[in-house]
């Protein structure tokens, strides 16, 4: 069983997610990150166009010669030559001078040629982990049967292929919705889950069906998008601009429940971004939680907040209020 660390590094912001990162502020990042003690790395093709990985590769390739870091990316998403591109645009949310775009594509051979392509990339002969990128109707809607066949036929039987010839470690989904997960386990077996923004402070619904049918069939989860998209990191009583809520702007229901959360924890002396980092950690299902990660002042304040001393009685109370739920395990 890989041991991940309870905190974990995700590498989208190194592939100049939303804005440009010059090359060695980006590996200042990952220097910080791996100084820190955090050993558990997540990238994507995706995520750049390849620039994450490129980076990513690089700064550890120095810093990790003995390859003693777990390194999970993804496929399903392969890269196409766009040599019109206008790089410096915000390209499927990312600003990359690397003249490509993704485009998804869960076949066996474009699932095979992406995993070839990480491995240069990313400087190594294998990788720990291989997640799906992004299947399920969160992101492609009414396609997701058609998609999701492709995979299971294609995609998913050269997953099987590498981790069972040792190419890689462990096989997963790396998604944004609980539904297509739950499908998968009854589709097939895969060994962990990289879930996004579904099981926080603000969301535990997969306690009814997600995580018991993890429990059963040994399966773990890393939960990335903690904060859910922002909103849980600087919360709503700063007076500025309300943050997103899952890459949306937040609705009236969630600014109230988030402000409630936050004033029973500023009752605490807890940082709200504190409590939402570790509430994940709590339940046994959960092997590490992936922050975002983008500059070295990002690292000095996960590490922090995953240093802040809780008070029981703040879980207490946010359950008495119905703020989280009874039955979710809370840090010790």
């Amino acid at each position: 069983m890989i041991q991940l660390g309870d905190l974990a590094f995700g590498a989208a912001s190194i592939g100049n997610l939303y804005r440009a990162v010059p090359d060695d502020r980006a590996r200042e990042v990952v220097a910080r990150a791996w100084d820190a003690g955090i050993r558990y790395f997540d990238t994507a093709p995706h995520y750049g166009f390849g620039l994450s990985e490129k980076r990513l590769g690089a700064a550890l390739a120095e810093l990790d010669p003995g390859q003693s870091a777990i390194l999970s990316t993804k496929v399903g998403r392969r890269l196409d030559p766009r040599p019109d591109a206008d790089l410096s645009a915000v390209r499927q949310a990312f600003v990359s001078p690397e003249p490509y775009e993704s485009v998804f594509d869960y076949s066996y051979d474009a699932v095979m040629r992406s995993y070839e392509g990480s491995l240069a990339r990313l400087r190594r002969d294998r990788v720990d982990i291989l997640y799906a990128h992004d299947v399920g109707s969160f992101a492609h809607g009414a396609s997701h049967p058609r998609l999701f066949r492709e995979f299971l036929d294609g995609g998913y039987r050269a997953m099987r292929e590498l981790r069972d010839s040792g190419a890689v470690g462990a096989i997963g989904l790396g998604v944004n919705e609980t539904a297509v997960c739950i499908e998968m386990l009854r589709e097939g077996e895969i060994d962990l889950i990289m879930l996004a923004g579904r099981y926080t402070l603000l969301e535990q619904g997969p306690l009814d069906d997600l995580l018991p049918l993890c429990a059963e069939r040994g399966v773990r989860l890393v939960i990335a998008g903690p904060y859910n998209s922002g909103i849980l990191a600087k919360g709503v009583r700063h007076g500025g601009a309300i943050p997103n809520f899952n890459y949306e702007p937040a609705p009236p229901p969630i600014v109230e429940r988030v402000g409630a959360i936050e004033d029973i924890c500023a009752r605490h002396g807890v940082p709200l971004a504190a409590a939402a980092l570790q509430f994940p950690l709590a339940h046994p299902q959960v092997a590490s939680v992936v922050p975002g990660m983008g500059s070295v002042r990002q690292v000095e304040d996960a590490l922090a907040l995953m240093a802040q001393p809780i008070p029981a009685a703040l879980w207490s109370e946010l359950k008495e209020a119905q703020l989280i739920r009874r039955d979710a395990p809370t840090p010790r």
